[in-house]
């Protein structure tokens, strides 16, 4: 009896602009669609091989990279989806609405789906804020070492409705040159960002000291104290005066603290409908893909330069796919004296055969404050 085979790879080069095609990847900034690169896993399917099964629940989320794949529904529907047309996840809904087959060999990319969400939505809130930076001058000389945290994946671990509390917490500390910042052993605390000036990383090893780097502004350092017990394995020290920004261990396990912000359930929407405006905060594209009648659009990445369009006159409930998006985009709005509620749940805490009857392409805008049809 012959074993079946693992399908040969093809030579693909998955790069974050590869991945970047991809809905919703398109939202992400690069630096952090790189991150994301680092995450996903590559499968080989052989013609014929199931990928997905219908009703199945996973914690998945499947792009088509090469190939093409058949959607075989319960009422005997087949539908092909190849991959130069398939930019959206594979039969994203849990659970699955149908089986999933590959048709010929294919690669899929594999992601997983809290991390993906999670992810996108600390990218669009960072895209969020650093439109908030560029529009006020008075942060200018600030600009290069908070565009530092907002990409950095130390911070991937605050919840994104905390992400703009992170400069709350960053205190100044100017510094001279020869001044050792932290020393090799030492518990750590803290961790430092170079506003200005330069510093030297140094290691003893066996009574000999290493030189492992020399950083600048824009740089992070001692960022393991934050994350773990544990003692600096290098030492820091200054090579010229300059200024530094510090985040404390204790301010840092705050951050990861996610503040409550206010909800709403579908179930109260019939009731209360003529009081509210829908604002769908996915990408456009995503937007246009299918949405809820009257929703319009205002992506979370760009809510810093369309709020002042919002209705003042009626409660804003935003929604996204899952939740997370919308619940961040709320709070931001929230802190800015815009009343708001998030969609408990999001398109998905809606169930599928309501949900399915309900989503409309029909695009609308908001015009004089008011919701229109769009053209």
């Amino acid at each position: 009896m012959k074993h079946k085979q693992t399908p040969k790879p093809q030579p693909v080069n998955v790069t974050a602009e590869t991945l970047s095609v991809f809905r919703p990847l398109h939202g992400f900034q690069l630096d952090h669609l790189k991150t994301l690169q680092e995450t996903m896993e590559l499968r080989w399917l052989f013609a014929g091989d199931e990928l997905l099964a219908e009703g199945q629940f996973d914690t998945h989320v499947f792009y088509l990279l090469y190939g093409t794949v058949e959607y075989h529904y319960s009422d005997g529907r087949v539908s092909l989806r190849e991959a130069y047309q398939q930019f959206t996840p594979l039969a994203n809904d849990q659970p699955r609405p149908c089986r999933v087959v590959a048709a010929a060999d294919c690669g899929v990319v594999v992601f997983d789906r809290e991390q993906l969400d999670t992810m996108l939505t600390w990218s669009q809130v960072s895209e969020y804020l650093l439109t908030e930076l560029a529009c006020n001058h008075d942060l200018d000389e600030d600009a290069g070492w908070m565009d530092t945290i907002l990409r950095s994946n130390l911070f991937l671990k605050v919840p994104p409705t905390n992400v703009a509390a992170i400069f709350q917490y960053v205190t100044s500390h100017t510094v001279y040159a020869g001044e050792v910042i932290i020393r090799q052993g030492e518990l750590g605390d803290c961790c430092y960002f170079i506003k200005e000036g330069s510093a030297r990383v140094t290691r003893n090893l066996g009574g000999e000291t290493e030189f492992l780097a020399d950083i600048g502004p824009g740089r992070c350092f001692g960022e393991d104290a934050l994350v773990q017990e544990t003692v600096r394995n290098a030492s820091v020290t200054m090579t010229s005066d300059g200024v530094l920004m510090v985040l404390q261990k204790q301010h840092f396990l705050e951050l990861l603290k996610p503040p409550r912000v206010p909800s709403f359930r579908w179930s109260d929407w019939r009731r209360l409908e003529d009081k509210l405006v829908m604002v769908d905060v996915r990408t456009e594209a995503e937007y246009n893909q299918g949405h809820f009648p009257g929703a319009i659009n205002i992506p979370l990445s760009l809510l810093s330069l369309k709020r002042r369009l919002l209705p003042l006159n009626k409660t804003l409930v935003l929604y996204c796919d899952t939740g997370r998006r919308s619940t961040a985009a709320t709070y931001l709005l929230i802190q800015q004296g815009i009343g708001a509620l998030c969609l408990k749940g999001g398109l998905q805490g809606v169930e599928l055969p309501e949900r399915d009857g309900l989503l409309t392409r029909q695009n609308y805008l908001l015009r004089n404050q008011q919701v229109v049809v769009g053209h």
